[in-house]
């Protein structure tokens, strides 16, 4: 269900789609309209909803929220309690840890009628530690890091380290890390 001023679309959707061996937790919620390729794992009390596609091998963890319109690739780890906002994008081997939110909306629902929010971007094998917070629209780059409670305000370089209030580049990630 929406709210009344919901720019999600209105649209009909087809019944949620569960590929083989996917396993749904305990008093977890998996709305129409939802993708879910073989082999994920959805946790107990997690939350996933319309439009949204998660890749092969995934797992949406203990009471993680993935809202509308979003796009997860394979093989990526959204720990308990994330939350991915609507109009968002994560790419393959993605790791997000525990308490993680992005958000996708700059005015805090004050923006002028017709203005589109817009998720974040986390690129292939990027990691995100546990509490951080991105803002709307950021995109993290592929192998990137950010570090437990980070405020992402800005766009994080491929392979980048970034920690701290705002978030800033401290280093590169070494390559034995990298996948």
């Amino acid at each position: 269900m929406l709210g009344p001023r919901s720019s999600a679309s209105r649209e009909a959707v087809a019944p949620a789609q569960l590929g083989d061996e996917v396993v749904v937790g305990a008093g977890a919620v998996v709305l129409a309209g939802a993708v879910i390729a073989a082999g994920c794992v959805i946790g107990d009390q997690a939350h996933v909803r319309e439009r949204t596609t998660i890749g092969a091998g995934s797992v949406v963890g203990r009471g993680v929220s993935v809202e509308n319109d979003v796009q997860i690739g394979a093989n990526v780890r959204l720990q308990t309690n994330a939350y991915v906002t609507a109009w968002s994008v994560v790419e393959d081997d993605v790791f997000v840890a525990p308490g993680v939110i992005t958000t996708n909306d700059p005015t805090a629902g004050r923006r002028p009628e017709g203005q589109e929010l817009r998720g974040v971007t986390l690129r292939r094998a990027c990691r995100v530690g546990g509490g951080a917070v991105l803002l709307p629209g950021v995109e993290v780059g592929e192998e990137a890091f950010v570090a437990a409670g980070a405020v992402v305000t800005a766009d994080v370089p491929a392979r980048a380290v970034v920690m701290g209030v705002p978030a800033r580049v401290v280093r590169e990630v070494p390559e034995a890390e990298l996948l």
